[in-house]
């Protein structure tokens, strides 16, 4: 296992990224974006990438707060979200600028690229599409849907898929309705997938780790969590051999 630090700019700010490739993999590979939740670029999305790369992909651990910072606690993390879901230009910047790091590898088959991200990563991965950007896919997991700029749908070229637990406090009814209204008005090629008894950040077993996390909202769920990850490969499987 390859582990590279990728520094680059991105929204005024040095981002610090960890690319993540097996040793054993030949020639250019899909490469896979993968965006931490928003206490930054932790273990979980490290975890993932480790798993990704395993299975023959070149995948990013994307720093989003720059210098690889990481937020401890639920009141940072909403001072620090708050300004970048008011303003989807900047949280595009930064998914842009992981995307660009990871076209430059030489490793990495530009043609075949997907967007992941967890909780507010969720939301970089689709505001990265929302933004034209040239991926063949783009998938959140217990992502925020909503966003300031829905009219911005139009310019999505890629397939999205959204794993969602059903009874996610943070990611509502109203909010997946909104979300499904907005692709179907932009005809994009969407699926979203819902977890019973799940809730927010059903994918991460530190979640509880972060002061301030309320197990009612935010808690792993093993079965989501491995429902969820295979979606997603059968999802790779979809886009990447069609």
């Amino acid at each position: 296992m390859r582990q590279t630090t990728l520094s680059y700019s991105a929204d005024g700010l040095t981002m610090r990224s960890e690319l993540f490739s097996s040793d054993d993999a030949n020639g250019k590979r899909p490469g896979i974006l993968v965006f931490p939740d928003a206490f930054g670029l932790g273990e979980h999305a490290m975890e993932r990438c480790r798993s990704l790369a395993a299975l023959g992909y070149a995948a990013l651990a994307c720093d989003i707060h720059g210098d690889a910072e990481k937020i401890s606690d639920v009141a940072g993390v909403m001072e620090r979200v708050g300004p970048l879901m008011q303003d989807p230009q900047r949280t595009r910047a930064r998914a842009r600028g992981a995307l660009d790091a990871l076209l430059d590898n030489p490793d990495v088959d530009n043609a075949r690229i997907v967007a992941i991200g967890f909780c507010f990563g969720g939301t970089m991965a689709l505001e990265l599409a929302r933004s034209g950007a040239d991926i063949a896919g783009a998938i959140g997991f217990h992502s925020g849907l909503s966003t300031a700029s829905p009219g911005d749908a139009r310019n999505i070229r890629c397939k999205v898929l959204v794993c969602l637990g059903a009874d996610d406090p943070v990611v509502d009814a109203d909010q997946r309705a909104g979300f499904e209204a907005e692709m179907r008005t932009a005809g994009v090629d969407w699926q979203m997938n819902l977890y019973g008894g799940a809730v927010h950040s059903f994918t991460n077993p530190h979640i509880g780790d972060h002061a301030g996390t309320n197990p009612a909202i935010a808690r792993y769920d093993a079965g989501a969590d491995h429902r969820s990850w295979a979606e997603m490969r059968r999802f790779f499987d979809e886009i990447f051999t069609s």
